[in-house]
């Protein structure tokens, strides 16, 4: 009687165990399958999505407000306005080219994988078909653009968008966000296809796709950005704020010696030091060459402009996300340490480092960039400077010397009145001399 209880106890745990096998057997399989269809990951992305702790701190400054360019975005409800701009950009495009739609599609479609790989994730929500055609039409979207900025005579008289100037600043702010990029090289190839035969000759002569873009972002976002500096770089770039940061390079390399003392003195204390301050002599190179040299700071020349703050932040994510060493990083550290309270932009503002029109700006534009960065004390790239620095500022002469100048010879009279008085002095002493001489 045991025996046989014990014995269909057996055969149920046995059963058990066969349905749990089956049972997993099955997740397996359905787990496989999701392994198998996995998308191939590129070495060759360059275009990321932003993190979404960093996103909720600034919502605005990584989303496109007026129009979408790329698959990140793509037929979102509040960007759909643009898409009829768009199109009609795509038509008077087409119009001066003898390239039909379908040569451009195709063209496209060739190079479908390669612009997919661009991205760092995988673009699940459009199919190939939907995918080209989103390409050609932002892509066209862009050349129209910058082809009507650089000439007015691409314009036409129901131009919405360069009709209303505050809509063109609007879109500029969009067309430098990290998830807003298409690759530059379809661009420029499309660009280039246009161009092999067209119904004038005229229409594109002595224009490339290089020349009327690098005269949109020269002086648009990052002063000094000259044309030359974004020539050289373009054929490298992978978008328009990976040309930008390849064109902040320090000029210059640096000796990596470990910052031992982070507090980086203001604009105002150094002034107090007696260190004076002017821009970058000549045509610094870069934003980013800031040097100390026998009692003078030397900070590139450089604007504030409205979108000034998203663009910056933007350079920073993707420098940090491609894994570029962190030169606009300390860049912008440094300017948030020297530019701390409206005093210290004025000073700058005097000394003809700075045009802006209102200085309260510039500090807390600086203060709310540095939140996102990070001080490597072995990496910083101005470690020799930060250290010239405090060393000068802790010399007593140096104060002293500033002490006497800022208080009694900051204006002409103010020196007149100095000297007025010591001589006064030495009369008066003269005098009480004489006067024991003769007794």
């Amino acid at each position: 009687m045991w025996s046989k209880k014990a014995t269909g106890r057996s055969r149920n745990k046995m059963d058990d165990c066969e349905d749990v096998s089956i049972d997993m057997q099955k997740l397996a399989d359905t787990l496989s399958g999701k392994l198998e269809t996995l998308h191939h990951l590129s070495k060759d992305c360059s275009i990321y999505r932003v993190a979404e702790p960093k996103r909720c701190l600034n919502p605005s400054h990584f989303t496109p407000q007026i129009v979408s360019i790329g698959p990140f975005h793509h037929g979102k409800e509040e960007l759909k306005a643009m898409e009829e701009h768009k199109q009609r950009y795509l038509k008077c495009f087409l119009q001066r080219t003898k390239v039909r739609m379908a040569r451009f599609l195709s063209f496209i479609k060739e190079r479908e994988t390669k612009l997919r790989n661009c991205y760092a994730e995988t673009i699940r929500n459009l199919g190939s078909d939907e995918f080209v055609a989103m390409v050609l039409v932002d892509a066209v979207f862009l050349i129209e653009f910058f082809l009507r900025f650089y000439e007015r005579n691409f314009r036409t008289d129901d131009d919405r968008i360069f009709g209303k100037p505050q809509l063109r600043k609007e879109i500029r702010h969009d067309f430098l966000l990290l998830e807003n990029q298409l690759p530059l090289f379809i661009l420029n190839d499309l660009f280039d296809l246009a161009k092999t035969a067209t119904y004038e000759d005229a229409f594109y002569e002595n224009i490339s796709f290089v020349k009327i873009t690098c005269f949109w972002l020269e002086d648009r976002v990052v002063k000094p950005l000259d044309k030359h500096s974004l020539e050289i770089h373009f054929s490298k770039a992978e978008h328009f704020l990976d040309l930008i940061i390849l064109c902040l390079q320090p000029s210059q390399s640096r000796a990596q010696i470990m910052l031992k003392d982070q507090n980086i003195p203001s604009v105002k204390e150094l002034h107090q030091a007696g260190v004076k301050f002017k821009p970058a002599a000549g045509s610094p190179k870069s934003v980013l060459d800031i040097n100390f040299n026998q009692g003078i700071l030397e900070i590139p020349y450089f604007k504030v402009y409205g979108n000034t703050e998203p663009a910056y932040r933007n350079l920073l994510a993707f420098e940090s996300m491609h894994g570029y060493k962190k030169h606009f990083n300390d860049y912008i550290i440094m300017m948030a340490c020297l530019i701390s309270c409206p005093k210290d932009a004025e000073l700058l503002v005097e000394n003809e480092v700075i045009r802006l029109g209102n200085t309260e700006t510039v500090p807390t534009v600086f203060r709310n960039l540095d939140r996102d960065c990070t001080l490597a004390s072995s990496r910083f790239q101005y470690s020799g400077v930060v250290t010239d620095l405090q060393a000068y500022r802790k010399l007593p002469w140096h104060k002293w010397k500033a002490a006497l100048k800022q208080n009694y010879f900051n204006t002409p009279w103010a020196s007149i009145s100095v000297i007025a008085a010591v001589i006064l002095l030495l009369l008066t002493a003269t005098q009480t001399v004489s006067s024991l001489i003769a007794l």
